[in-house]
C-alpha cells in the first residue's frame, strides 16, 4: 500500500481486504471465537458515502461497494469494487477466516496483495494489510447499533513517517 497521503493511501483501499504482515496484538486475538456468522451485522454489502469523504482525501472515486458474504465452514468472502473516475473498475475478492491468520487475495492486488482479519466483538472487524511482505494499513470495521451504517478507520503513516488516521463512511445497500 502506498504511504502517500490522498486518495491512494487513505482508501483505495477501504476496499482492499488483500494483505497483511500479522501484528502480535492479531496473533493473541486470534484465538478468540468469530460471533455467529448467520447473524453478523457485516453480512451484506455497503457502499462508500462519497459526500463524508475525509478533507484532505483528494480526487474522489466515483463508487466504492464492499460485501460480506458468509461461505461456509468458518469463512468469509469480501468483495470490493472501485470504480474511478475514469470508469475503470477494480475488483478485489478475499476469502477469509476471522482469526488473524494471513490469505492472499485475489483480483487487484496493486494495494494489497495479503490480508488477515479478526473480529474481537460482533460488530467490530479489524484488516491488516500488507504488499509484497511488507506491512500496509490497519482498518478497523464498526458496524452501527441500528446496522445500516459501517464505519472504517483507516491507519497508515504518511511519506514523512507520520502516523494518520482517517475516517469512511459507508451506508447498507438493500
Amino acid at each position: 500500500m502506498s504511504s502517500r497521503p490522498g486518495r491512494r493511501a487513505a482508501i483505495l483501499l477501504v476496499a482492499i481486504p488483500l494483505g497483511i504482515a500479522t501484528s502480535p496484538a492479531c496473533a493473541q486475538a486470534g484465538s478468540a471465537s468469530p460471533a455467529d456468522d448467520s447473524s453478523s451485522p457485516f453480512l451484506g454489502r455497503w457502499e462508500l458515502d462519497l459526500r463524508r469523504l475525509p478533507d484532505d482525501y483528494g480526487a474522489a472515486p466515483k463508487r466504492v461497494t464492499y460485501g460480506f458474504a458468509d461461505i461456509g465452514a468458518g469463512k468469509w468472502r469480501s468483495t470490493i469494487d472501485v470504480t474511478d473516475p475514469d470508469d475503470r473498475v477494480r475488483h478485489m475478492v478475499v476469502d477469509f477466516r476471522r482469526d488473524g491468520t494471513a490469505v492472499r487475495g485475489g483480483g487487484d492486488t496493486s494495494e494489497a496483495d495479503e490480508a488477515a482479519f479478526i473480529s474481537p466483538s460482533p460488530r467490530v472487524l479489524i484488516m491488516n494489510l500488507a504488499k509484497e511482505r511488507r506491512p500496509g494499513s490497519v482498518r478497523v470495521y464498526t458496524v452501527s447499533d441500528d446496522g445500516g451504517e459501517m464505519t472504517e478507520s483507516a491507519a497508515s503513516v504518511t511519506t514523512n513517517g507520520a502516523p494518520m488516521i482517517r475516517r469512511f463512511h459507508y451506508r447498507r445497500l438493500p
